[in-house]
């Protein structure tokens, strides 16, 4: 069975700039929410356990802005897993409006990482394999 991560999130005043819409970075900080709320509530893998050993940065990212989204709406964030390779997931993503309309889509590619010699030093660490199934389940088809 293949899942598709959601969650929902209200354009708050802090997200907006002096037009009342979501100034760009905002909807980055978004993405950011919802991929750290998919590790921690989907994968059972929370960011605050992660980073004592590991990390899991964003390497590449393209952003579609499609719409633009205002202050009080209700946005439907979702994800899904396009690829999974050993160590790294490629994700897309879309925010959308109350009424389906995409106002932001694209996709950001994570690699899981390891910490050398403290955190002066990271290197790419393969998924384990609990990790890669439950992930798997995030892969549309």
């Amino acid at each position: 069975m293949n899942y598709i991560f959601t969650k929902q999130e209200k354009v708050r005043f802090k997200h907006v700039d002096y037009a009342g819409i979501v100034f760009y970075p905002r909807f980055l900080e978004m993405l950011n929410d919802l991929v750290e709320d998919w590790f921690e509530e989907a994968l059972d893998r929370p960011f605050s356990t992660i980073h004592e050993t590991n990390g899991i940065p964003t390497v590449d990212l393209k952003v579609q802005f499609k719409k633009a989204a205002r202050l009080g709406e209700l946005l439907t964030k979702n994800l899904w897993v396009i690829k999974l390779g050993g160590s790294s997931v490629q994700c897309g993503f879309e925010f959308l409006e109350r009424d389906g309309k995409t106002c932001l889509e694209g996709e950001v590619t994570l690699v899981n990482v390891e910490f050398i010699e403290g955190r002066d030093q990271i290197k790419s660490a393969p998924f384990n394999q609990q990790m890669k199934s439950e992930i798997e389940k995030y892969q549309l088809q």
